[in-house]
Order: C-alpha cells, then structure tokens, then sequence
C-alpha cells in the first residue's frame, strides 16, 4: 500500500520522469504539467556517472540508455600547448557498483525520450502547455491551479520544475540559485576516433577545455570560462567565439573546431548553485531535482542527484501508508546531507579553478565525493 493514490508532478525533467515512472509502477495515478509545448530539453550532452546509471537501472531503462549512450571508466588529462600530449589516464570511481561503467555520456535528448516513453508506458499522462499557476492544500489533498484553471485534487504535488521553480515559489521557499562565476560553451560535435573517454585540459586561456563522447559517432565540447553576458549573441557568434577561444587547444580540438565552422549546435550557460537547507516540503508538496539544489558539473552529479531524489522519495512513498511527518523525516535524513555534500564540493572545485589555487587537493575531494556515492543512497 503508498501513502498516495493521485499525485501531480510538475516539469518534465530527469526527476519529474523517474518519479512519475516509480509511482505509475505502484499504481499510482500520476499527471505530469510541463509548462513548454514538447519536450525540449536544453543542452547537447549530459555525462551521468554510475550512481545515475543505477538509478536508471531500477527505472527498468538501463539497456535502452546504454545502447544510445558512450560508457566508459577512465578520465584523460591533457597539458595545454602543442599536440595536447597526455599528462595522465586515470580511472573513475564506479559509484554505480561494479556492474556499470564509471560513467556513461549521451545526448541529452536521447535521454528525455527514453524516460518519457518508459512512463507513458506505465500509464503516465503528459499535459503540455500547462503552466502552474496555483495550489491550495486541504487536509488531504493539494487542489492546483494550471493556466488559471482548477484542474482537480491530488494526494501529493511533487515540484520537479527545474532551477526556476515555480512550486518553489508558491510554497514560500526563498532560496533561488546564485552564479558562481563560471560559464561555458557546450557544442554537440563529431567524435574523433581517438576519443575513448571524457578528456580535459586545464588552464589555457579558459580553465577548463574538454568533451565527452556520447555515442560512436559523437560528443559534446565544452570551454569553461569565467562567466559573461552572451545573452545577445547568435548562434553564429557563439560557434565563433568557441571556435577562436578553443584555438589556443590542440589534439581532438583541431577535429572540433571544424564541426564548430560547419553546423554549430552551441549553448551557453552560467553555472550556479543553490541548496534548499532545511525541508523540501511543505504539507503535501515537495520539490525535488533542480528546484531544491543544483550545482556546476564540476563533478557531474547533478543528473545523479536529481534521480536519487525521485527514486528515495518514491521507495518512502510506497512503504509508508500515510503522508505522515515521519516521512518526511526520513526523505530529508537521507537526501540532505547528501545534496549538500555535492553542492558544496561542486562549487570549492570550481571556486579553486577561479582563485587559481595551486596547491588545491581536486583529486582528492573528487575521489573522496565519489566513495560516498557510491554508497546506494
């Protein structure tokens, strides 16, 4: 028996998915309200390291994210300079446990497709162009409000709506995220056959210059720079800028920069970072993923962390039989200290890179982040 029969989830993203995917399989009745008219995630490539891959496992998509994504379980370092020579290969952390590789790049659309066809499998329903605009909870039941229209009562709403949440909001959390003073360009590119593994260069002219394969066929780049206004460039400008910015770079980078003058697929983001303290929830709504935490993928755990948000809330769902305080306990003991261990080593990496830190153990705080990963959370 759960401690929920009806239950909106807001947002389409990794965490919106997984959890829609875990309750439909109990059968929970679950209706997800994404405010954008289709699936349209952003971005080119995501890198989902092994405590991903196992929740993506208990989702039952594991094959499917395998056959369309790039394992693998080292990380190449290079210098800066002529020909790129390989300063050392090191293996990854299997946070997933030895039955998956260290980590696994894909394209990040393949990914979105996969998780949304395994709900709508499992009976979930979609509802696009359905912006949330209100709720108000009772005793037992949230009753919300999409596009200024009642839309009926739920058991539970989960707000998986992404850095920007707008369930955040609605239910008085001020936390929003902060910038931390990096940006980077990503671009979705060939890969060249000797790419194996993610590869990254640091220092240069930004601080960190590297890419992911994501298939046999392609990656993503990314130039890790500190943080300006791109807002007003165009698609050209930006495959430009990347394209002169990555001429201090050699090796794979020669291979890369011709993609860039060809058809470029380029984004720019800010990193930030944010972190919800205390409770998630408030009564019978919760957040999850992006809307309570994120951080710069100085060391790819966000994707992780968003998945295992949905996966323990669901278990905890299901094993409770109400939507009781000692439930929420017990999601916050095991989410928060965890969310938070990320967070905040995410942001130190970077804020070292910033401060240009010689003597900074990266390697060590990396190494010692994914031991308690890879601990099932």
């Amino acid at each position: 028996m759960t401690a929920v029969k009806k239950v909106a989830i807001a947002g389409s993203g990794v965490a919106a998915m997984a959890a829609a995917i875990q309750l439909a399989k109990r059968g929970v009745d679950v209706e997800v309200f994404e405010k954008k008219p289709d699936l349209t995630p952003l971005g080119s490539g995501i890198t989902l390291q092994g405590n991903a891959l196992r929740v993506l496992d208990q989702l039952g998509v594991w094959n499917d994210v395998l056959e369309q994504g790039y394992p693998s379980d080292g990380l190449v370092i290079r210098a800066p300079g002529p020909g790129a020579p390989v300063v050392m290969s090191l293996p990854e952390a299997k946070t997933g446990g030895p039955d998956y590789p260290a980590s696994l790049g894909m394209y990040r659309p393949d990914l979105t497709r996969i998780l949304h066809a395994a709900a709508v499998a499992q009976g979930v329903v979609f509802r696009f162009d359905a912006e949330l605009t209100g709720l108000t909870e009772q005793e037992k039941q949230v009753e919300l409000t999409v596009n200024g229209e009642p839309v009926g009562s739920f058991d539970l709403l989960i707000g998986a709506d992404g850095l920007h949440s707008t369930v955040r909001e609605l239910i008085g959390i001020d936390v929003r995220p902060q910038r931390t003073g990096m940006g980077a360009w990503r671009a979705f590119v060939s890969r060249p056959s000797e790419v194996v593994s993610s590869e990254v260069i640091y220092g240069g002219p930004v601080y960190i210059a590297g890419y992911t394969p994501t298939s046999e066929d392609a990656m993503y780049a990314f130039l890790v720079e500190p943080a300006q206004d791109r807002s007003a460039l165009s698609d050209e400008e930006h495959a430009r800028l990347m394209y002169e910015t990555s001429l201090a770079y050699d090796g794979p980078w020669n291979a890369i920069r011709a993609d860039l003058l060809k058809s470029p697929q380029v984004n720019y983001t800010w990193f930030t970072a944010h972190l919800v303290p205390d409770a998630w929830n408030r009564g019978r709504v919760v957040i999850i993923g992006d809307a309570a935490h994120s951080c710069p993928p100085t060391i790819a755990q966000g994707a992780a962390q968003a998945l295992e948000d949905a996966l323990v809330l669901t278990e905890l769902l299901e094993s409770h039989d109400q939507l009781e305080q000692g439930l929420w306990d017990e999601f916050h003991a095991r989410r928060l200290p965890r969310a938070a261990t990320v967070v905040e080593s995410s942001v130190q990496v970077g804020q070292w890179q910033i401060d240009g830190d010689q003597h900074a153990d990266i390697g060590g705080l990396v190494y010692a982040v994914a031991q308690k990963m890879a601990v099932p959370a």
